[in-house]
C-alpha cells in the first residue's frame, strides 16, 4: 500500500459517500485552508491596497480605493469563467491521480507564482494582471478542493468538516497579517512568503486518496460539452438557485463590511494606528469565526438542519454592519468584528454544507460546485468595487455598511425559499 493509499476512496468516484473521513483527511484539508485563505485574504486586506497606494500617491484617498476596486472587479469577471470551467474540466479528468488532485496542485503553483510576480510589480496595470493571474489560480485550488466534501464526506458529517473550511480562514488572516507586518516588511518578501507557505501546506493533502474515474463514468470531453454544462436552470433546479442567490447576498454583505477596513480605519476614523488596528480587529473577528464554524457547523449535522442557521448568520453580519454605519468608532468597531464573526462563521460553515446537499448531479459535483464558488468569490472581489463606489458617492463609510446590511438580510430570506433541505 502506498502513501496515497492511506486511506481507502470510495469504490466508485460517483457514489454518495457513506464512510465517516478521518482526523487525518480533515487535518490535511484544514491545513491547504489555512494556507490557501493566508494567500488570497492578506493581500485583499493589506498587501494588495498598500501596493495601490503606494504606487499613486494620490491627492485624493478615494482615488486609491476606486483603482484597488477596478482590480478587483476585473478579477471577478475571470472568477466567474475560471471556476466552473476548472469544475467542469476536474469532473472529467481519467488521470491515475483522481479527479481533484491534479488540479489541486496546478492551481496551487500557479496561485504561488502569480504571487511571487505580483510583489516586484510597480505599475497599476501590471498589479491588476498579476492579480487577475493570482485569482485564476484560487479558483482552480478551490474548485476541486471544495468538491472533495460532496466526493468524500457523508452528509451527516458535511457541516463539521465544513467548518474546517471556514475556520482557517480567519486564522490565515490573522497569521498572515502578523507575518507581513512584524516578521516580512519588505512586500516583494511578503508576497514570497505567502506563495511558498501555500505550497508547502497543499501538498500534505495530496497523499490523501482521489478515486479515479473508471471507464463507464468518463464523459467525452469537448468544449462544447463544458460550455453546455454550465448553465443550471433555476426553474429545474430551484433549491440550487436560491441557495447560489443566498450566498451571492450574504457574501456581497460580508464583502463590503470587510474589505474596505483599512481605509475605514485610515479615512473614516482618521486612525494614526491603522494597520495595528486592523490586526487586533481581525483577531476579534478571527476568534468569533474560528468558534462559529465548529461550533454551529456540528451543531447543524446533529439537528440535520441548515436553514435557521443561515438566517441567524445573516441578521448576525446585518447587526454588525449596522453597528458601524450608527456608530463609526473603534470600540463599535471590535464589536462589529465580534457579531460579523459570529455570523460569518456560521455561515460559512453551514451554507457549505447546504449547497453539498442541492447539487444537481453526482458526476458534475465539481463544475457545479464551481458555480456554487462563483456566489462566494465574486461578491469578495466585487464588494471592494462596491464599496469604493459608495464611498465616493458620499464622502462617507456610512453608505457602505447600510447596503451590507441590506444584502445579508436579503440573502437570509432567500435560504427560506430552499423547500428539499431543512
Amino acid at each position: 500500500m502506498t502513501d496515497l493509499d492511506a486511506e481507502a476512496p470510495p469504490l466508485d468516484a460517483l457514489a454518495e459517500p457513506t464512510v465517516r473521513v478521518r482526523a487525518g483527511w480533515i487535518g490535511t484539508f484544514a491545513l491547504a485552508w489555512f494556507a490557501i485563505w493566508m494567500a488570497q485574504l492578506v493581500p485583499v486586506q493589506l498587501l494588495l491596497p498598500a501596493q495601490i497606494d503606494a504606487v499613486l500617491h494620490p491627492d485624493d484617498w478615494t482615488e486609491s480605493v476606486l483603482a484597488f476596486g477596478v482590480i478587483s472587479g476585473i478579477a471577478a469577471v475571470f472568477t466567474i469563467v475560471a471556476y466552473p470551467l476548472t469544475g467542469a474540466l476536474s469532473d472529467r479528468t481519467a488521470s491515475r491521480f483522481g479527479r481533484r488532485r491534479p488540479w489541486i496542485l496546478t492551481g496551487s503553483v500557479l496561485f504561488a507564482l502569480a504571487l511571487v510576480v505580483l510583489g516586484f510589480q510597480t505599475e497599476l496595470w501590471a498589479i491588476g494582471a498579476g492579480w487577475v493571474a493570482a485569482t485564476i489560480g484560487f479558483c482552480i485550488v478551490t474548485a476541486a478542493l471544495t468538491a472533495t466534501i460532496s466526493d468524500r464526506v457523508p452528509v451527516g458529517q458535511r457541516g463539521f468538516v465544513s467548518g474546517w473550511m471556514s475556520a482557517p480562514q480567519s486564522i490565515g488572516i490573522i497569521v498572515g497579517l502578523v507575518v507581513v507586518t512584524m516578521l516580512v516588511t519588505d512586500q516583494a518578501a511578503g508576497y514570497a512568503v505567502l506563495a511558498v507557505a501555500l505550497v508547502v501546506l497543499v501538498l500534505p493533502f495530496l497523499r490523501q486518496p482521489d478515486a479515479p474515474l473508471v471507464g463507464a463514468e468518463r464523459e467525452r470531453v469537448s468544449a462544447r460539452g463544458i460550455l453546455s454544462s454550465l448553465w443550471i436552470s433555476p426553474r429545474r433546479y430551484p433549491d440550487f438557485g436560491w441557495t447560489l442567490a443566498s450566498r451571492v447576498l450574504v457574501s456581497i454583505g460580508n464583502a463590503l463590511g470587510t474589505s474596505l477596513l483599512l481605509y475605514f480605519l485610515m479615512f473614516g476614523l482618521g486612525d494614526a494606528n491603522a494597520e495595528d488596528d486592523l490586526l487586533i480587529l481581525t483577531l476579534v473577528y478571527m476568534v468569533f469565526v474560528v468558534l462559529a464554524s465548529l461550533v454551529f457547523g456540528k451543531l447543524s449535522d446533529k439537528l440535520g438542519r441548515r436553514k435557521l442557521f443561515v438566517f441567524v448568520a445573516a441578521v448576525l453580519q446585518a447587526a454588525a454592519a449596522l453597528l458601524l454605519a450608527l456608530v463609526p468608532d473603534l470600540g463599535a468597531a471590535i464589536v462589529g468584528a465580534g457579531l460579523l464573526g459570529l455570523g460569518y462563521g456560521c455561515f460559512l460553515s453551514v451554507d457549505q454544507a447546504l449547497a453539498t446537499q442541492v447539487l444537481p448531479d453526482a458526476a458534475s459535483r465539481g463544475k457545479d460546485l464551481g458555480i456554487m464558488n462563483i456566489a462566494s468569490a465574486v461578491p469578495q472581489a466585487i464588494g471592494p468595487l462596491l464599496g469604493a463606489l459608495a464611498v465616493v458617492a458620499t464622502g462617507s463609510f456610512t453608505l457602505v455598511f447600510v447596503l451590507s446590511a441590506a444584502a445579508a438580510i436579503l440573502g437570509g430570506l432567500a435560504v427560506a425559499r430552499v423547500r428539499s433541505v431543512r
